[in-house]
């Protein structure tokens, strides 16, 4: 194929703006990219807190996001954390969706085998910015899902190996 024709099927960078303010007026606590190519934004905590052992609270950032239409944002855990100290983000990836504009809160687990403090200012979780299509919904009747079936089937959980 032509270099011409590469070019010329190559998509437009898809240009979006994320909107963010601080709740109290600081800049501190703005979600940021910590390396240039970084796909998640880390997430600072805007308190104080204490999690105990196999516990889990919800813990505010102080900051308010506007994700663009079109997008998502995706709360997900620092690998750090988890790694580390079994601290994680309890319902990964949370869901920040475009008509939200409320406070970004993150709801962080112990799994460890002790207390865990998180201070203000501490990195708790990541936020991912991300394209997403909303398909249209066609009920079928169950004769024709049938027609549908694949060569997995109604195999689910484990049904592709080890």
């Amino acid at each position: 194929m032509p270099l011409d024709k590469i070019c010329e099927c190559r998509r437009e960078k898809q240009e979006s703006v994320i909107k963010m303010s601080s709740m109290d007026g600081s800049e501190e606590n703005y979600p940021c990219y910590a390396h240039p190519g970084d796909a998640g934004m880390d997430i600072k905590s805007n308190e104080e807190i204490v999690i105990p052992q196999g516990s889990w609270k919800t813990i505010g950032s102080g900051i308010r996001v506007k994700v663009p239409e079109g997008f998502v944002g995706l709360v997900c855990p620092r690998s750090g954390l988890a790694s580390k100290f079994g601290i994680t983000v309890e319902n990964a990836p949370g869901i920040l969706d475009s008509s939200y504009t409320g406070e970004l809160k993150v709801i962080i687990i112990n799994h460890s085998n002790c207390e865990y403090v998180i201070k203000k200012g501490d990195k708790i979780a990541q936020l991912v910015i991300a394209p997403f299509v909303s398909p249209k919904i066609m009920f079928v009747s169950e004769e024709e899902m049938d027609e549908l079936n694949t060569e997995r089937g109604n195999k689910g959980f484990g049904s592709s190996g080890r």
